[in-house]
C-alpha cells in the first residue's frame, strides 16, 4: 500500500502529526470529535485562483467561511474565484475533499484563528486525515496569516 501524498511529505519535512481514519462522517462536528480536536481545528483548504493559471490555498477553519472582501484585501487584488473541481485537480493533483497544502508548492495564506491549535488537514487520500500543529505546517510553509475569514 502506498503511503497518501501528504502523509509522505509530513514526514519528509519532519512534521509531527497523527494519523486519523474518521469513517462516514456528515458534519464537521463528528470530524472534530473523531480526531480529538475542536470544530475550529478542522481546517478546510480552498484552492483559490488569482490568475489564469496562478493558484493559492486557504486554509479556513471549520465553522467559518472565506471572507471574499478580507481575502482581496490582504491580497491587494480586485478579483479571486473558486475554480471548478477539474481546474482544481489540475492545479494540486488532489480531488476536492482531499486537498491539503501537503505535497504542494503553492502559496498558503491561513486564518489567524488557526494558531497554537492542533488541526486537521487532508492527505491527498480520501478518508484520511491527519492532526498536527497548525503552528508547525504555517511554519513549513512560510504561510501568511491574515484575518480572511467570518462567523458561517
Amino acid at each position: 500500500m502506498t503511503e497518501a501524498p501528504g502523509i509522505l511529505d509530513a514526514r519528509i519535512r519532519g512534521l509531527p502529526y497523527r494519523i486519523v481514519h474518521p469513517g462516514h462522517v456528515t458534519s464537521v462536528q463528528e470530524v472534530a470529535d473523531r480526531a480529538g480536536v475542536q470544530v475550529g481545528a478542522v481546517v478546510k483548504t480552498l484552492v483559490v485562483r488569482r490568475d489564469a493559471g496562478d493558484f493559492i490555498l486557504v486554509l479556513v477553519p471549520g465553522g467559518r467561511s472565506l471572507s471574499w472582501k478580507k481575502l482581496r484585501s490582504v491580497l491587494g487584488v480586485n478579483r479571486l474565484s473558486l475554480p471548478d473541481a477539474e481546474t482544481a485537480f489540475a492545479a494540486t493533483g488532489y480531488v476536492r475533499g482531499t486537498i491539503t497544502p501537503l505535497g504542494l508548492d503553492l502559496p498558503v495564506m491561513a486564518d489567524v484563528r488557526l494558531l497554537g491549535l492542533e488541526i486537521t488537514l487532508g492527505t491527498g487520500e480520501t478518508g484520511t486525515i491527519v492532526v498536527m500543529p497548525a503552528d508547525a505546517v504555517i511554519e513549513s510553509y512560510s504561510a501568511t496569516i491574515a484575518d480572511i475569514t467570518d462567523d458561517a
